[in-house]
């Protein structure tokens, strides 16, 4: 697949899941943990097999990491949790928004800055910054769950992707 066609399946992705969550969901275990994993390996695939950073050029990566782990960890403490069903539900707030829309900005900026002092916008793989923003908020969110004495919703016997296909046959 192409850097391109990539990208583009990567947003549509995040414009679904983020769309879903502001209805309201079921939290799953594996909805929050399996694609953050898959965006962090792709990511990280990326970065190690078309870059190899090295130097300056892999402490602009750590920073990255560092700051969207941070940003997303603090998005995790913005939906609502609550039970419906005998388990828990998340919906995003306004103020999930508002936290995307900072990491949003800090991302540019570090990237900018990045640019600035001469490292190749390749080693800022969309893939792995989005990821790594996911993972921080699927942990703060699974802390959250647990202190909430409410189990993770049951997972479903067919995928979102399974659905989508099934409908456009």
């Amino acid at each position: 697949m192409s850097g391109s066609v990539t990208v583009l399946v990567v947003v549509a992705l995040v414009v679904v899941v983020v769309i879903r969550r502001f209805r309201g969901e079921p939290l799953r275990a594996r909805d929050l943990y399996a694609a953050p994993v898959i965006l962090v390996a792709i990511g990280a695939h990326t970065l190690l097999k078309d870059v190899r950073p090295s130097g300056s050029d892999l402490a602009w990566v750590l920073a990255g990491a560092a700051a969207g782990l941070l940003l997303g960890a603090l998005r995790g403490l913005t939906p609502r949790l609550f039970v419906r069903d005998g388990h828990l539900w998340q919906r995003y707030s306004v103020w999930t928004l508002v936290v995307w829309v900072v990491s949003a900005a800090v991302n540019i900026g570090l990237g900018a800055a990045a640019t600035a002092t001469g490292t190749p916008e390749q080693l800022r793989p969309m893939t792995l910054s989005i990821g790594v923003g996911l993972l921080g908020e699927a942990l703060t969110l699974a802390l959250r769950a647990r202190r909430a004495g409410a189990a993770f919703a049951p997972e479903e016997e067919e995928s979102f992707l399974d659905r989508l296909t099934r409908r456009h046959r």
